[in-house]
C-alpha cells in the first residue's frame, strides 16, 4: 500500500495529496504511521499479492481480499481508498482501515478489515504502538474516536493517544491501556454523539477501577481539526484546563440550569450510579462525599444509596 502511493501517478495524486495537503499531515507522520493507498483497479492489489507468492486462504482470511459467491476472481477489499494500517501493541500490523475519498453517498466511508485469527477489533486501541512511551511518561492516555485524530494530535506534539476506531470502547480496550497507566482522558467531539460516547465511555472505565476525565471540544470540531487548528501549547494547555472530573461533567450535562426537583432527583441517581461502580472502597467514599457537596445533598443519604446498588448489581 505504501508503494502504491509512492511510487505510482495514480497513489501521488490521490493519497499523497490527501494525506498532505488535505489532512496537513508530514512526510514523516506519513511514514511513521504507514499510511498508503490501494489503486481503484478493483483487483490489483490481489493479483500483485498472489504473484508475490501470499497464498489466497491468508489474503481471504485476514480480509484483505473478498471473493463473490459463483465468482472465482479474488476483489480487493480496498480498493480506491487511502489505508491506515492498525498496529498491535507490540507494532505487527493486524488489520487495516480504508478511507474512500469519493463523495458517493452510497459508498461506505470507512472500511475495516473484518475480525481474523490475529484481529479483534474490541483488543486493539489504533495508535497505542506508537503512543505507549508518552503514556507512561505522562501517567495519562486521551483517547480519541478515530485515525486522523490521533495522526493529527501526535503532529501537534500530544503524543499520548489512542483511538478505539470505529467501536464503542470496550473492557479489554481500557485493560490494555491499564498496562500503561490508570488515567484516562476521554477527548470526544463536542456534538452530541459525542457526549453520548464519553457518557457510555465514563462508565465501564470507573468499572476497571481506573481514572477517568472528559474533554469536550467545541462543537465544530473534533480532535483531528481542533489540533490542526492550535499550537501544540494551545492544545496541551486546554486539554489541562477543560478536562472535567466524570462527576462535574455529569452534573453540568444532565443538570445545566434545571431546578425542578424531579429532574435533579434523576440527575443525582446518575450519578450515584456511576460512583457505585468503582471497585476502590476509598475512592467511592470521597466521590459520595464530592457528590453530595456538588448537588447540595446528604451524603449518608447517597451512602445508603451507593450501598443498595451495589448489593443489587453483585445479586444480579
Amino acid at each position: 500500500f505504501q508503494r502504491y502511493m509512492y511510487n505510482e501517478d495514480e497513489g501521488r495524486s490521490v493519497a499523497l495529496t490527501y494525506f498532505s495537503s488535505l489532512r496537513g499531515f508530514s512526510d514523516a507522520r506519513i511514514r511513521k504511521f504507514g499510511l498508503g493507498f490501494c489503486p481503484s483497479r478493483g483487483n490489483r492489489f490481489s493479483n500483485d499479492a498472489r504473484s508475490a507468492g501470499y497464498k489466497e486462504e491468508f489474503l481471504l482470511s485476514t480480509g484483505l481480499s473478498i471473493k463473490r459467491e459463483g465468482d472465482n476472481e479474488l476483489r480487493d477489499r480496498f480498493y480506491d481508498r487511502v489505508i491506515f494500517p492498525v498496529h498491535n501493541v507490540s507494532g505487527r500490523v493486524v488489520a487495516f482501515g480504508g478511507r474512500t475519498l469519493r463523495t458517493d453517498k452510497k459508498v461506505a466511508k470507512y472500511q475495516n478489515s473484518p475480525e481474523s485469527e490475529i484481529y479483534s477489533k474490541s483488543r486493539e486501541l489504533y495508535g497505542l504502538f506508537f503512543a505507549k512511551k508518552a503514556i507512561q511518561q505522562e501517567n495519562q492516555v486521551i483517547m480519541v474516536e478515530g485515525y486522523a485524530d490521533v495522526i493529527s494530535m501526535h503532529q501537534a506534539g500530544v503524543e499520548n493517544v489512542v483511538a478505539s476506531s470505529g467501536t464503542s470502547l470496550t473492557e479489554e480496550q481500557i485493560r490494555l491501556v491499564g498496562r500503561f497507566t490508570n488515567n484516562i482522558t476521554l477527548m470526544y467531539d463536542g456534538d452530541p454523539a459525542g457526549v453520548k460516547a464519553s457518557m457510555r465511555g465514563v462508565d465501564l472505565i470507573l468499572k476497571e477501577g481506573m481514572n477517568v476525565r472528559i474533554v469536550l471540544l467545541p462543537e465544530e470540531h473534533d480532535p483531528d481539526t481542533f489540533a490542526r487548528a492550535h499550537t501544540s501549547e494551545e492544545l496541551r494547555d486546554y486539554i489541562a484546563h477543560e478536562a472535567q472530573d466524570f462527576l462535574g461533567f455529569k452534573a453540568r450535562l444532565l443538570l445545566g440550569d434545571v431546578t425542578d426537583p424531579m429532574q435533579r432527583s434523576e440527575a443525582i441517581r446518575a450519578m450515584v450510579e456511576s460512583i457505585s461502580l468503582i471497585p476502590d472502597n476509598i475512592k467511592r467514599q470521597e466521590y459520595t462525599k464530592y457528590c453530595a457537596e456538588i448537588m447540595q445533598t446528604s451524603a449518608d443519604t447517597l451512602n445508603s444509596e451507593v450501598a443498595s446498588m451495589r448489593a443489587g448489581s453483585r445479586a444480579g
